[in-house]
């Protein structure tokens, strides 16, 4: 079983381990898309004003300009580290144990802008790209697009994509299964969330990770959820409807 998250705008500072390497990173058939997009990150990081133009930033944020232009060069963390926000806080990567690392590192996948797919255990360093920023002379949807979906077809077994559509469209996985996240009132309507989205994704991904068993099947994992309390459904074809407080 493997889970898809998206990224997060935000990323943690620092590393402890050597600068970015691409042949640590899993699934090297993406190899020339990465380097194709590093190539057009530093064109634009050499101008300023036209990386905050191209990433939608203010003159506030100057230092995550800073950031793409050492992107070669500074320390890398475990992807899973790396990135921030409500999801991740969710996660709480920082208190997994080193059994429930393990299990993360080879069931939980991160869809970047800027390496496609990686595993939560790439070492990867702190960078700026979202799916709808401007690289020169590079669409990030045409450029992503057939080659992530070509590795996510490839992979075994249920894959549960916890992504916005926004990444998912950078990479369709048709034959994956869609994780919705909804909150009923007390009458039994059921909401779709914006904010708590990203809370009750990053919470079930820990709940999956403390588990550890690597579920087969969308009737293995529901018949699980509920065992642990968690409120999992069938949804429309296709999707899965997790339902929150």
């Amino acid at each position: 079983m493997l889970l898809v998250l998206p990224p997060s705008e935000t990323k943690r500072d620092g590393g402890d381990a050597a600068p970015l390497d691409l042949a640590a990173l899993s699934f090297p058939e993406l190899a020339p898309q990465r380097k194709a997009a590093l190539a057009a990150l530093r064109t634009l990081s050499r101008s300023v004003s036209g990386s905050l133009a191209a990433l939608s930033l203010g003159p506030a944020l100057r230092s995550e300009v800073d950031r793409n232009r050492a992107v070669r060069t500074s320390p890398t963390m475990p992807a899973l580290e790396r990135f921030t926000g409500v999801l991740y806080d969710g996660l709480d990567a920082a208190t997994l144990s080193a059994a429930e690392r393990e299990f993360a590192a080879e069931h939980i996948l991160i869809h970047s802008a800027l390496f496609g797919l990686v595993r939560a255990g790439d070492p990867i360093p702190a960078y700026r790209l979202s799916h709808d920023s401007r690289l020169p002379g590079l669409s990030l949807r045409k450029h992503w697009r057939d080659a992530v979906a070509a590795t996510l077809a490839a992979q075994p077994g249920l894959v549960l994509d916890l992504r916005s559509e926004s990444y998912a469209n950078l990479g369709p996985a048709p034959s994956a299964t869609y994780l919705r996240v909804v909150s009923e009132n007390s009458s039994g309507r059921r909401v779709a969330l914006n904010h708590f989205n990203k809370k009750g994704k990053g919470e079930f991904a820990r709940a999956v990770i403390a588990a550890g068993i690597d579920h087969g099947t969308v009737e293995e994992l529901v018949a699980w959820a509920g065992s642990a309390g968690i409120r999992l459904e069938a949804g429309a074809p296709g999707e899965l409807v997790l339902v929150v407080d």
